[in-house]
């Protein structure tokens, strides 16, 4: 069996990850894995393992004729049976299926705003989506929107499972106390909300002034952006919150910090909180798509609700006073992940299911 991950880019985020965790994790489960990128290139292509095959299409526009060639004769060549689309990767999987109906598509379904599912945009999904063999869903409320509304009678649950790449250069050397770091792995964007931790860091910051704050994940520069540099300024932040952009050294990054947060408007399933608990942290997340099952609804980190930065900073603040609580929840929290989200459970699941196809 022969499985091509399908992703239109490869710059740092949830669904780009675990497109890269898969390609790699099946070299030793299947007879060749590949990964193509549609779209752009990124940091994590320095991720994938060697014995991944690898094509980026440069795909300029929506029907790239020449495009879907390429990839048409890259599956040809190497014989691959399925294609695994993550995200909207599946308008192209299906235009390939137009001139070579043989092959399977399996399409993951990351979508983040699971929140809003009512505002989806879905003409083109529904009409494709006769063509998939399979969808995964990274969450129980999409796995329901998709039995309601696409045109597949095979739909499941699939939980993200993260990897802590140990190998990458250890360069990101955290400003900060040790010991009082609390990191927010999630790119600058309003979905992931990180106003409303400004405003939560800020409640605590005064009674808490050696604890720090680290935001990590890609920086725009764009008008989201100033809006939370122009906050960290105007209420004098700039010496407890850090803004770090894009790396790829994330285990060396967490391994540095005490407390992994959250504060999104919505979510899929997200991968930061899974590598939050495979490196020891314990988490503070919002009650947003699988986040609060991924934590056992509280058992095994703090769950407050969205927007309430008064209900965030409180649970920040409870781990900061009780320091002995914080590591109890943060060793459950790992143990649970390394269980129930560990790559073999996760593979050993799809690669079943792939041979059903």
């Amino acid at each position: 069996m022969r499985v091509l991950q399908l992703i239109d880019s490869l710059e740092p985020g949830g669904a780009e990850r675990v497109a890269v965790n898969m390609a790699n994790a099946l070299v030793s489960r299947v007879d060749k894995s590949y990964l193509c990128t549609t779209r752009k290139e990124g940091d994590l292509k320095g991720l994938l393992k060697d014995e991944v095959g690898y094509l980026f299409l440069e795909k300029q526009f929506v029907l790239d004729v020449n495009a879907v060639l390429r990839l048409h004769r890259f599956i040809k060549q190497e014989a691959i049976d399925i294609i695994h689309a993550h995200a909207s990767s599946f308008f192209l999987a299906t235009l390939v299926k137009f001139v070579n109906n043989s092959i399977k598509i399996v399409w993951h379904d990351h979508f983040g705003h699971s929140e809003f599912l009512d505002q989806r945009r879905t003409p083109t999904l529904k009409f494709c989506s006769q063509y998939f063999s399979y969808i995964f869903s990274v969450n129980d409320r999409l796995v329901t929107w998709a039995k309601e509304n696409l045109k597949v009678k095979q739909v499941e649950y699939i939980p993200n499972f993260a990897v802590i790449d140990k190998s990458a250069l250890q360069q990101t050397e955290l400003k900060g106390e040790p010991g009082k770091r609390i990191v927010c792995l999630a790119n600058l964007r309003p979905q992931k909300d990180h106003l409303n931790l400004l405003k939560a860091f800020k409640r605590v910051a005064k009674e808490y002034p050696l604890w720090t704050l680290h935001l990590v994940g890609k920086d725009d520069n764009d008008t989201y952006s100033k809006e939370l540099k122009d906050y960290i300024e105007d209420n004098n932040l700039e010496n407890n919150v850090f803004i770090y952009g894009s790396r790829t050294d994330t285990g060396h990054i967490l391994s540095q910090c005490d407390m992994g947060v959250l504060a999104s408007k919505s979510e899929g399933l997200p991968v930061s909180l899974l590598e939050y608990g495979l490196s020891g942290l314990v988490c503070v997340v919002t009650d947003v798509g699988q986040c609060a099952a991924v934590a056992l609804n509280g058992e095994l980190g703090s769950v407050v609700p969205a927007n309430d930065d008064a209900m965030l900073g409180k649970a920040i603040s409870n781990y900061m006073d009780h320091p002995a609580l914080r590591q109890e929840h943060a060793l459950l929290f790992k143990r649970h992940v390394e269980h129930t989200y560990s790559e073999g459970v996760i593979m050993d699941k799809i690669t079943t299911i792939y041979n059903t196809l």
